[in-house]
């Protein structure tokens, strides 16, 4: 009897011990969820980690252009932010407002372009990116930096 006894309150003890860890383990892999989607809310536009891998991986239609018009808008941003991997970002955006002959006032009145000014871009799979609010994580720059290599080379296209 002593020995159920001493067994029951052993296993008790052992129980309660092992619970107690894995509420303190919950919590360490809680806190080191938040610590790695911190800043994943209005920092990077509501896009988690995965989001931004996937955009990375997915087919280039989601990081590029779905206009030349957002493009050449896109093109302007990406000069601004100093993103693309070519130096001359902003000569081709010019060329490429030349050749769809848009002047100045033209840019102001085209939402496409104009959406593109301010980085968000009309991808060609239909979705809206916006680039400015990605954050400045080392996933978000790479996001950034591909889509602006992608519409710069479809500038570069265009053009020929």
């Amino acid at each position: 009897m002593k020995k159920n006894l001493l067994l029951s309150t052993a296993l008790g003890v052992v129980l309660l011990t092992g619970a107690a860890q894995a509420a303190s383990w919950q919590d360490s892999l809680s806190s080191a969820a938040n610590e790695l989607t911190k800043g994943s809310g209005s920092e990077t536009g509501g896009l988690s980690a995965s989001s931004l891998t996937s955009l990375l991986g997915n087919s280039n239609q989601s990081l590029s252009a779905g206009t030349m018009n957002n493009a050449a808008g896109i093109l302007g941003y990406c000069a601004k932010e100093k993103l693309a991997s070519v130096t001359d970002t902003q000569n081709i955006k010019n060329q490429v407002l030349g050749k769809l002959g848009m002047d100045t006032q033209e840019q102001k009145q085209d939402t496409n372009y104009m959406d593109g000014i301010q980085g968000l871009l009309n991808a060609q799979n239909g979705e809206q990116l916006n680039l400015s609010t990605l954050g400045d994580s080392a996933l978000a720059k790479k996001v950034k930096t591909k889509a602006c290599d992608l519409v710069l080379k479809q500038g570069v296209n265009f053009l020929s």
